[in-house]
């Protein structure tokens, strides 16, 4: 008889204590006042998980030609078959747009750097167009 009176007392224990964990689950809710989002970076994926956008903060380091360069922030949007078409840095030294077109071969790049702002317009066949003010 113990062991039933026992095992009554236990069941009966974890009753109460279910209840009272489930009486004090709050769903998970955005809060009001939550007005900025913040992280390292953001990425938004299609349906089949391959990453369509992109917000990176690149650290400083150096180019594969040994020339150093800044922290950059890049916003680069992809498309289905993981080529940026659209990429938009952000830099000490300025800041630049670039739009790629069917090949990576044609392509617009609008820099604003240092002093210095220029259009370059490339086309599939290497011709090339340089606008300065």
């Amino acid at each position: 008889m113990k062991v039933h009176r026992l095992l009554a007392v236990l069941s009966v224990a974890n009753l109460v204590l279910l209840v009272v964990l489930l009486a004090g689950v709050v769903p998970a809710q955005a809060r009001g006042d939550a007005v900025v989002l913040r992280g390292r970076g953001l990425e938004i994926v299609d349906e089949q998980g391959r990453v369509r956008a992109s917000i990176k903060v690149h650290p400083a380091g150096r180019t594969p030609g040994g020339e150093p360069y800044p922290e950059t922030s890049i916003l680069r949007l992809i498309d289905a078959h993981g080529r940026p078409e659209v990429k938009l840095a952000a830099a000490e030294r300025g800041a630049g747009l670039g739009l790629a077109g069917a090949s990576d071969e044609t392509y617009a790049s609008l820099m604003a750097e240092g002093t210095e702002t220029s259009l370059k317009l490339t086309s599939k066949d290497g011709r090339q167009q340089l606008i300065r003010p």
